[in-house]
């Protein structure tokens, strides 16, 4: 396992990082853990999870299964997500109410990377990172970072913190993988002039980079895509003929396309750690194994040309 630092901390985190969403919706408390002891004989140390991720159960699967090691995880979680219709957004009062909650759920006293979850239009963000302030100062939280933002949003968020002495955001969490790339246009560039880590989500298209999901062909019974709408929905033409594409590539490659997918996100400078989602001990196994044989730079070149610009 490989293991950078995020700029301007000092988490040293791995190459790959587990998504925890699928703690309390596909796992139990017990499937959880197997999922954690997994990551962490793999060399996983970065774990990340919500709020809202199954209302609170995603913490709590978390902070169990890493209780009594929990100098041996970075944890990062998230606020601003509804948890109701009241309790949602970035105004100062709910930030502290959302970080308690989220510290008792964890079972922790300290959240590594305490990110706000999406924009809030009705708040300033110099009163959001005012109240991350107070947090870091009374050590809840180590530091901040951001997600789904747009360069914009990345760019002011900086300047409001630089001109007002407040923690700034030093890493983005954003969906970027092989069908997904808009974000090389304006998000990743603005990432690295304002020197954050990049977190990106999605890494398989939510399964549609695995070549399970195939052009004119009924999705598996069961899975992901046959079960939501909301997954089933992203399984347009375009994105399933871009997947023809990329196995095609990837055959003549011979590589699985799962395994480019990961790492051709790994080899992008600004990319910390590639968050993947993981319901069981193989699959952990297995995204960790997709990192073993980096891409060659003719391998880098054939998925570019391939997989250009949504």
């Amino acid at each position: 396992m490989k293991y950078t630092t995020i700029p301007g901390t000092d988490l040293s985190v791995s190459a790959v990082s587990l998504g925890c969403n699928n703690f309390g919706s596909r796992t139990d408390p017990e499937q959880s853990r197997t999922v954690v002891d997994a990551a962490l004989e793999h060399g996983i140390t970065f774990f990340d999870t919500a709020d809202i991720y199954s209302a609170g159960e995603s913490e709590r699967h978390l902070g169990a299964a890493l209780a009594g090691r929990r100098e041996q995880a970075v944890v990062a979680t998230k606020f601003g997500g509804p948890m109701s219709d009241t309790d949602r957004g970035s105004a100062p009062d709910y930030v502290h109410r959302a970080c308690d909650a989220s510290l008792r759920r964890l079972g922790v006293d300290h959240i590594d990377l305490y990110y706000q979850h999406m924009p809030d239009p009705q708040v300033p963000i110099e009163d959001t990172l005012g109240a991350l302030d107070e947090l870091v100062h009374a050590g809840k939280v180590r530091y901040v970072a951001c997600s789904n933002v747009t360069a914009d949003q990345i760019t002011d968020s900086v300047h409001t913190a630089t001109a007002r002495a407040l923690p700034r955001f030093v890493a983005a969490q954003i969906e970027w993988n092989l069908l997904e790339r808009g974000v090389e246009d304006t998000i990743v560039p603005a990432c690295e002039e304002n020197d954050l880590a990049v977190i990106p989500f999605y890494p398989l298209a939510a399964g549609l980079l695995t070549g399970k999901y195939r052009k004119n062909t009924p999705f598996p019974t069961g899975s992901r895509f046959d079960r939501s709408d909301y997954f089933a929905a992203t399984a347009t033409d375009t994105a399933l003929d871009r997947v023809e594409e990329l196995l095609v590539v990837a055959g003549k490659l011979g590589r699985p396309l799962s395994e480019l997918a990961i790492a051709w996100l790994d080899a992008q400078p600004q990319i910390a750690s590639v968050l993947v989602g993981s319901a069981t001990p193989e699959q952990v196994a297995r995204n960790v194994a997709h990192l073993q044989h980096p891409l060659t730079t003719d391998e880098e070149e054939a998925l570019r040309t391939c997989a250009p610009f949504r």
